[in-house]
């Protein structure tokens, strides 16, 4: 039998936020997305096993819990160098050994999923979490997926349109009938198992598509922004359209939360931080440059980022504390923060500190100085 008070957790949880929103004070969760990165050491080449990487993946989600931080994401790529590709198996196994973080994907790749499949294996994790599983959805910041799971490319919005319909509509009945194009149809078959929570949250994952952001808004759905480089301010506009979009829906302000998706990083100095970070980073984005014609990523490139103009939150706790509210500010208001930290695993002993001092000194700072707020 369900414990209560467990069961209730997420309702409590919208209701906290709603409060905070109605009385204007401003709450934010804070917490990581890892995309399980296996990048060559630049010293020597070697590659850690794949094995030991997802160990040390899972070693990074209970720190994470013991720190105090609300929520941990793993990623969906379908690529060599991540281990990702089954996000919902690596949540299952951090539920197993986890008490209090939230675990969400971060994104579930939807279009190319199968949304009965993702309701069951999330329905799953929530079970074995006892009520602290999330979705966030997306399309997808690659293509492989859409071929290797025979779907066409040029399809990808319709498709995503089509699964989330299915997906929101599996989360508020347990049998359906829904017809669609891209899926055999439901005639009233049973979606088991039911999740621990009455209603798993949703999040609509977007990058930089206006129609995403009014998508998320109509429909009500929290938004989580991936905002991996330029400024937050230049996000702001995006930010105002899904909000507006909520509120000509008939949307109440509470249910339209906003989270960033970000580069972070904390170490004991700014310097210690941006060195530790810069090697695996520059490795990522100049390897994935190549494919989509970006320049060759540089240390000056990477200093503007961090600096207070850039997106990049990294540094030591007070840089990043600073930096964080700041970006709060200017997006007027954020629910939710999560660091991608994939490009500094290299660094086992600094990515453990990292995680120690976001949960441990940024989060509770960040916390008390919103509620001191007016």
């Amino acid at each position: 039998m369900r414990d209560p008070s467990a069961s209730t957790a997420g309702v409590c949880a919208r209701a906290e936020h709603g409060a905070s929103a109605q009385s204007g004070k401003v709450t934010m969760e804070i917490g990581i997305d890892s995309f399980a990165a296996t990048i060559p050491n630049p010293a020597t080449g070697q590659t850690l096993p794949a094995a030991d990487r997802m160990e040390a993946l899972l070693a990074e989600v209970e720190t994470a819990d013991r720190a105090g931080l609300d929520v941990f994401g793993i990623g969906e790529h379908h690529r060599k160098e991540f281990l990702d590709s089954a996000p919902a198996v690596i949540l299952a196994a951090a539920a197993a050994r986890t008490r209090s973080i939230r675990l969400t994907s971060a994104v579930t790749v939807l279009s190319a999923a199968d949304p009965v499949r993702v309701f069951q294996d999330f329905a799953t994790i929530d079970l074995i979490a006892k009520g602290r599983a999330e979705i966030v959805v997306g399309r997808g910041s690659f293509g492989e997926a859409y071929p290797l799971f025979g779907f066409a490319r040029e399809d990808y919005d319709a498709l995503f349109a089509e699964k989330l319909d299915l997906l929101l509509k599996l989360r508020e009945a347990t049998t359906i009938s829904w017809r669609g194009r891209f899926r055999p149809a439901l005639t009233g078959q049973g979606v088991f198992p039911r999740p621990y929570q009455d209603r798993i949250p949703i999040w609509l994952g977007v990058g930089g598509t206006p129609q995403s952001f009014a998508r998320a808004g109509t429909l009500g759905l929290p938004l989580m922004v991936a905002i991996i480089g330029g400024s937050f301010s230049r996000f702001r506009p995006l930010v105002d359209l899904y909000r507006e979009a909520g509120r000509q829906a008939g949307h109440p302000p509470e249910m339209l939360k906003v989270g960033i998706h970000a580069m972070g990083f904390v170490g004991d100095t700014d310097r210690g931080a941006a060195d530790a970070f810069f090697p695996g980073w520059a490795h990522m984005f100049t390897e994935i440059g190549r494919e989509r014609g970006w320049p060759t990523a540089t240390r000056a490139q990477f200093d503007a980022m961090c600096g207070p103009q850039g997106a990049f939150l990294i540094g030591n706790p007070q840089t990043v504390r600073d930096k964080i509210l700041a970006a709060s500010e200017t997006l007027g208001g954020i629910s939710r923060l999560t660091f991608q930290m994939s490009s500094a695993m290299l660094e086992t002993e600094a990515m453990q500190r990292s995680i120690t001092l976001l949960g441990t000194e940024v989060s509770p700072a960040v916390k008390a100085a919103l509620e001191q707020r007016p």
